[in-house]
Parts: structure tokens; C-alpha cells; sequence
């Protein structure tokens, strides 16, 4: 009697952590790891393990994570997301899904990751970004700020940021090449984005947390590029809080490259007459 194959699963995910206590399983708070395996358990009839290509902390944010997991189910992978949505929460949900070849593995195959981290600059708290961002009610100055994230490109260590509680084992390398470190503000809301083939612990966290003492003009470029030298994690800033910061992609090779085949269908009507402007026509009110 033939047997039915494994199938690897690839879902790209977006969820908001502000009420998860990280991605990875934890015994002390629900997890989106957690709440995933059990939503897919409730469809599959077999809870898988997913394997994710970034363990996200707590309160950290996504719009690019991706993970994967094998099943014997032979369901669609578009008839798995409609379901997984309908039963997930608000703050989770499955933007992308596919069958992918044996081989893939969300965290081994990805050849870079992007986060991004958000600082609101402005001197009132904006009420829509508190879950989004971190307030800074001081001028913030961003050149001398890209001028120091320069010196965060190319292959180096990266143990200064590295927080205490997330020590990395000895035997595992804190080193790792950043491909872009860049700053952009729009209207007092400033924008880090870091590209990486792999991140740390926490490492995210600290750089900026740090990046803000030379903001604040507390440190210099040459001083920042010194606690990047030196690994010593005593000498770097504190961490920034979790909720400015957002996995926002991952990059893989070729043949696992997602291909955008369906799109989210548009259900407005305008009813009758030439409403295709309709922001023209509040205008003209």
C-alpha cells in the first residue's frame, strides 16, 4: 500500500507582539509559535513544528517573518491560509503561502534578514505610533547618527549588543556582515533599517539603544565604532524597547523565491456614476 509523502510548508507571516511573549515557545506567556502550531493542530488534524527564520522577543513585531513546517496533509496551500486566518487572531496573520521543495527550511535557507526600527521624534507622544515606536521627546541628531551606523557595515563582531540575559554560548560566533545600516526621518519619525545574513540575540536593540547616545550627542562616531571594537556589552547603551522594532524580510535564493500568484480581491462597490476619484470628489465638496 503506498504511503503518503511529507509535504514542507512555507507561510510568511505578519503579526503585531505587543501581547506575545516573543516567537519561540515559553512557559510563562503565550507565544506566536505557540499559537500558530495549535491554530494549524485545529486544520491539519497533526500540530507541526514550525520552525521560523527569526525568533522574534518579546513585544518585537513582524510584517516579513517567514516559517516552516512538514505535514502529511494534503490540503492547498491557499485553502490553508483562508483557514488559518478565519482562526487566528486579529494580531496575527498569513499575508503568503506555498509548498516549497524537501530541502527548505525557513531559518537555514535564508541567505538575510531586514529589521526595521522606528523612533518617534517629536516632542508630543503621537497616540497611533505608541505600539509602533519608541518616543523620544529630545532632538535626535540623524547624520551624526548614519555616520556612526556606517561603521556597522562589513563582517565584525558584534558581542557589544548582545544583552546579558541573552548571552550567545561560547562555542557560537558573535560575528556577522551587515549589509545596509541606514537612517531616514519623515516628519519627526525616523527609520532604521539593518540588513544581515544573521542577527543576534538582542543585537538589534542594543545597537540602536546606543545609536541614540550619539543622537543625544552623548558619543561620537569614533567612540561608537570603538564599543563595536571592543565586544565589551558594559560599554554599549541600554537596549531600545521591543516595540519600535519590526522583522520586515528574508531574503532566500531563487528556487525558494516567493511568487506573488494570488491578490487580495477588492469587495468595494461605488454603486452607480463616476465615483472612480473619490478623494477628487471630497475635495470638490
Amino acid at each position: 500500500m503506498a504511503t503518503r509523502s511529507t509535504r514542507t510548508i512555507r507561510l510568511d507571516l505578519a503579526y503585531e507582539g505587543t501581547n506575545y511573549h516573543g516567537f519561540g515557545l515559553q512557559p510563562n506567556g503565550p507565544t506566536i509559535q505557540e499559537v500558530l502550531e495549535e491554530t494549524l493542530a485545529t486544520i491539519l488534524g497533526e500540530r507541526p513544528r514550525v520552525i521560523a527564520a527569526g525568533r522574534t522577543d518579546a513585544g518585537v513585531h513582524a510584517s516579513g517573518q517567514v516559517v516552516s513546517f512538514r505535514t502529511m496533509s494534503r490540503l492547498s496551500p491557499a485553502a490553508l491560509m483562508r483557514a488559518a486566518n478565519a482562526r487566528l487572531p486579529d494580531d496575527i496573520q498569513v499575508e503568503w503561502a506555498a509548498e516549497m521543495p524537501p530541502e527548505f527550511d525557513a531559518r537555514r535557507s535564508a541567505l538575510r534578514r531586514r529589521y526595521r526600527y522606528t523612533i518617534c521624534n517629536r516632542r508630543r507622544r503621537d497616540f497611533w505610533q505608541r505600539r509602533w515606536s519608541w518616543h523620544i521627546g529630545d532632538p535626535l541628531d540623524v547624520l551624526a547618527m548614519q555616520a556612526a551606523s556606517d561603521l556597522l557595515l562589513g563582517r565584525r563582531g558584534f558581542a557589544a549588543f548582545v544583552g546579558q540575559v541573552a548571552r550567545e554560548p561560547a562555542t557560537r560566533s558573535t560575528v556577522r556582515t551587515v549589509e545596509q545600516a541606514t537612517w531616514r526621518a519623515e516628519r519627526g519619525i525616523l527609520l532604521f533599517d539593518i540588513t544581515a545574513d544573521g542577527f543576534l540575540r538582542h543585537m538589534v536593540r542594543g545597537i540602536v539603544g546606543t545609536l541614540v547616545w550619539v543622537g543625544r550627542g552623548r558619543l561620537d562616531a569614533a567612540g561608537f565604532g570603538e564599543i563595536v571594537a571592543s565586544g565589551d556589552r558594559r560599554r554599549a547603551g541600554p537596549n531600545a524597547p521591543p516595540a519600535g522594532l519590526m522583522l520586515v524580510g528574508v531574503e532566500y535564493p531563487e528556487r525558494f523565491t516567493r511568487e506573488d500568484t494570488e491578490h487580495d480581491e477588492d469587495l468595494c462597490t461605488q454603486g452607480g456614476g463616476d465615483h472612480t476619484d473619490l478623494a477628487r470628489d471630497r475635495r470638490l465638496q
